[in-house]
């Protein structure tokens, strides 16, 4: 394999929707997260680790399969021109275990991303997952407190009713058969991948007491727990300057809840000797907007730091625990992964292994992040600027490419959904494949899908000095800066072969 000290077996732990800048490793007080603050202690904390493909399943891409996705589609499942990491180690006689209560990996848009896996587990009742039909009719003494329903039908409603004690919940049971697999199952192979993919601290903001109450006491009435996605939340309305504080609190009370059980996973390791030969790789997919700009959720604005500047953390043996400042993102993750285990993906890939990193013989491995959502702007990011540029008005050309045409659905909302493709669609060829593809253009007639209808707040450039201007307050389009970045985001477009359609529209 070429690295005698390259780890037997890797950890990967995806929480969903994890904000670095309310963590304890990253400097904040906000929340309390000791199970993470005792893991950083032994890691290595990477301080500029950036989002790739938005959101969730995108992001899940780029890491199970190595490849930006969001210049050519917004969503979806693992394409016939390309295969999940999980088929490689599979052929490398890699035990590969999943254990998730995502919902998105189950449904339609997320296909072929478990199938791959030699076994896993889906641990039920997460958000939309379409778990039970009614009510649990003993409900009268669950844990489940009274709360307000969301801004339209959600399963969750009816799922939480039938969480009997603390343990049903979620994460609380991803976590615990986690680290059952750990104990009873991993053992027993030569090598293996254990790929955590929690829910939490997703919305529902929702856990069960003394939980619950931890960060707000004072809270009268029935909880808040699914957050609007607006900007501007107070100045227009949606909700009162209470609200917010109460819905920012009860992030806080899921993400130490699943702190605490996530504490299961690392006894578990402990317990099996696994931190001497075991990678552990925690990450996240993005951030969540909780009133930083008087956002919530994850409206149609620019990437900023609250969503895009995200947390890393890595467990090496022999590896003494410190930080580490190279620019990363998520694809990278994919190709350290390939490197732990000696294989490579037969597709393009747009990772760079950080084991150099890891090891200290280099300090960066990368010059640039690419960033964004499908149809919205495009950012780029060099470690002391970040520049998004936005769609030039009526946000054409636009192609989607796909040969696997869904979207996240939303059950509620059955007419939220992309256009199938029509007559003007036509095979192409994805960078470095013979694969053919559809490729569906959208013209200035047609309505955008939903994905590509950015918040007037997205309308504008954005150039922000990374180092002087941390918080991203001081807009710097039309200094001499720009030239360099515009100059910068034009050549990661053209060295990752982006659809033409993404230079004109962004006016490049």
């Amino acid at each position: 394999m070429g690295n005698m000290n390259m780890p037997r077996n890797a950890v990967v732990i995806l929480l969903d929707s994890l904000n670095r800048h309310m963590l304890g490793p990253y400097g904040s007080t906000e929340f309390d997260t000791p199970v993470l603050d005792a893991f950083a202690a032994r890691s290595l904390r990477f301080d500029r680790h950036y989002t790739g493909s938005l959101p969730c399943m995108p992001a899940r891409h780029d890491i199970l399969c190595g490849a930006l996705d969001f210049l050519w589609r917004p969503w979806g499942s693992i394409e016939l021109w390309e295969d999940p990491i999980t088929r490689q180690m599979q052929t490398a006689g890699v035990t590969t275990m999943l254990v998730s209560d995502h919902p998105h990996l189950f449904e339609t848009g997320g296909e072929n991303y478990h199938t791959d896996f030699t076994a896993w587990e889906y641990l039920r009742g997460s958000e939309d997952d379409p778990w039970r039909t009614t009510p649990d009719p003993s409900w009268v003494g669950a844990p489940a407190l009274p709360a307000r329903e969301g801004w339209h039908a959600r399963n969750y409603d009816i799922s939480r009713t039938w969480f009997r004690s603390e343990e049903d919940f979620p994460g609380a049971r991803t976590m615990s058969e986690a680290a059952r697999w750990i104990r009873e199952e991993s053992g027993h192979h030569e090598r293996f991948f254990l790929f955590i993919d929690e829910f939490d601290p997703h919305e529902p903001f929702d856990v069960p007491e003394p939980w619950m109450s931890r960060y707000d006491p004072d809270w009268e009435g029935d909880k808040v727990i699914w957050p609007p996605y607006t900007a501007d939340a107070v100045a227009s309305g949606v909700i009162d300057e209470r609200t917010a504080r109460h819905i920012r609190a009860n992030y806080g009370a899921k993400l130490s809840f699943i702190d605490h059980w996530l504490g299961r996973v690392f006894d578990a390791i402990e317990a099996q000797g696994l931190w001497e030969d075991t990678a552990v790789i925690l990450c996240t997919d993005h951030g969540h907007y909780l009133g930083e700009r008087d956002i919530f959720g994850k409206p149609g604005v620019p990437v900023f730091a609250p969503l895009g500047h995200i947390p890393l953390m890595i467990a090496w043996p022999g590896q003494t625990p410190g930080t580490r400042d190279a620019l990363t993102t998520t694809v990278d993750i994919h190709a350290t992964l390939c490197e732990i285990f000696g294989v490579a993906a037969e597709h393009r890939t747009h990772g760079t292994s950080l084991v150099p990193v890891i090891e200290n013989n280099v300090t960066a491995v990368r010059e640039y992040v690419l960033t964004g959502v499908w149809g919205r702007g495009v950012q780029v990011i060099d470690g002391t600027h970040s520049y998004s540029r936005a769609p030039r008005p009526g946000n054409r050309p636009l192609s989607m490419w796909s040969n696997r045409w869904s979207t996240m659905p939303i059950k509620a909302l059955p007419e939220v959904r992309l256009p199938r493709p029509d007559r003007r669609a036509y095979l192409d060829y994805m960078p470095g494949s013979d694969v053919p593809v559809i490729r569906q253009p959208y013209g200035p007639e047609d309505p955008l899908p939903f994905w590509a209808r950015p918040h007037p707040m997205a309308n504008d450039d954005l150039l922000y000095d990374l180092v002087a201007d941390p918080e991203q307050v001081h807009n710097r389009v039309g200094e001499a800066s720009e030239v360099e970045m515009t100059e910068l985001l034009r050549h990661a477009l053209t060295s990752v072969e982006a659809p033409t359609e993404q230079f004109t529209r962004l006016g490049l």
